[in-house]
């Protein structure tokens, strides 16, 4: 019997955004390491006037449908941000993207990658990046190393067989990037004690908890050294002042003052890590997998989310300003910072496990850092690019 034809619809509606992302949830319900985020969570995140993303981007939704049923979704979008970055950062003019993949099948892929494509050359595209689900902030590239274990918080998932509907739709691989797992129970290799002992005896340096009370002050200082740390690295895109804002609101319930660390030299705020607990174990068993908890659900996670323990620990931003970044200075600051988290992770969080990312392959810096404190690659990701 033949199958039926694929059709493919723009997502123009409350109802489409709805069947975007509940989509997920079906053609993911078999693996165990798809951790279902919260259903109203993700409908905001495709929503313009929700997510700030759509305050400089155009996004265009796309759902697959067969034989009446959805069977895969897809985004194409174009951040103006990104287009005004220089192109030899990975971004730049001419430069769209698509994320956010799923599909039942390589024939419903190849066919929304098609649209989506077809999309952006009408917007004026030239090249494509993906998959870039939306923002490189958010869940940038497609796992192809790190299956057998689900993903930390704000850390993206897909099934292996992704990678080949992807390459075989012409795409080549565009950067690299991965993250780092470390036992957090064991103290770091003598000559990192002794450089973080080395700066505690520097009066110059100091090291201090986030103030939670003056919040949006603090989240400014993050943000100013982050646009700063980051402006020459590859598929850099400044992070605005509404994006701060929302991003800040979002984390605020995760975030603890002993685990977001900022960096002071002769009193100027020069470096933060920002480790989150990771919510997704406790979703993974908390959160239907269709997104919605019941309501023994909510009760584990208003739980979880009062003691937050146990808790094993993401770092998902660093930053030092780019003045001090080829000086030793930097990778003594960031092992100060990694090892008073560290040490909060296990005594106030029970944490077993951190892992650090993502990285890209070419930041020498931070993968040093990574392998000196013995942290090993658990999962890598990879960004492609076509011409169009």
């Amino acid at each position: 019997m033949a199958q039926s034809e694929i059709v493919i619809t723009e997502v123009s509606d409350k109802a489409g955004r709805e069947a975007f992302v509940d989509v997920q949830y079906r053609l993911n319900a078999a693996d165990p390491n798809f951790v279902p985020q919260l259903r109203a969570e993700e409908i905001e995140r495709y929503t313009p006037g929700g997510n700030p993303y759509f305050e400089h981007a155009r996004c265009q939704l796309f759902l697959a449908n067969r034989g009446g049923q959805v069977v895969g979704r897809i985004a194409a979008h174009i951040d103006e941000l990104a287009l005004a970055q220089p192109a030899e950062q990975g971004m730049g003019p001419g430069t769209g993207m698509w994320g956010a993949l799923q599909a039942e099948d390589g024939e419903v892929a190849a066919t929304l990658i098609h649209r989506a494509e077809q999309w952006l050359r009408d917007q004026g595209m030239s090249r494509v990046l993906a998959p870039m689900t939306l923002s490189v902030w958010e869940e940038p590239g497609l796992l192809v190393k790190g299956f057998d274990h689900p993903p930390m918080i704000m850390m993206g998932h897909n099934s292996p067989e992704q990678q080949g509907w992807i390459e075989g739709a012409g795409y080549a691989p565009a950067k690299k990037l991965a993250t780092f797992d470390l036992d957090i129970t064991k103290p770091f290799p003598p000559l990192i004690q002794r450089i973080v002992q080395s700066g505690e005896k520097n009066a110059r340096i100091r090291i201090r908890d986030v103030d939670l009370k003056n919040f949006d002050r603090e989240v400014e200082i993050i943000c100013a050294i982050l646009n700063d740390a980051w402006s020459e690295n590859w598929g850099f895109v400044p992070f605005t002042p509404t994006e701060i804002a929302y991003t800040a609101k979002k984390m605020k319930p995760l975030v603890k003052p002993d685990l977001v660390r900022i960096a002071e030299y002769d009193g100027e705020p020069v470096a933060f890590m920002i480790t989150l607990p990771d919510a997704n174990q406790i979703q993974l068993k908390a959160v239907g997998r269709n997104g919605k908890p019941s309501i023994l659900g909510w009760i584990k996670l208003g739980l979880w989310m009062l003691r937050t323990k146990p808790a094993d620990m993401r770092v998902p931003l660093m930053g030092v300003v780019k003045r001090l970044q080829s000086s030793r200075m930097a990778s003594q600051l960031a092992f100060m910072m990694i090892e008073t988290i560290r040490q909060a992770s296990v005594t106030r969080y029970q944490g077993k496990r951190g892992e650090i990312g993502w990285i890209l392959d070419d930041n020498q810096g931070m993968n040093a850092i990574a392998e000196a404190i013995d942290a090993t690659v658990n999962k890598e990701y990879m960004v492609y690019g076509k011409g169009l």
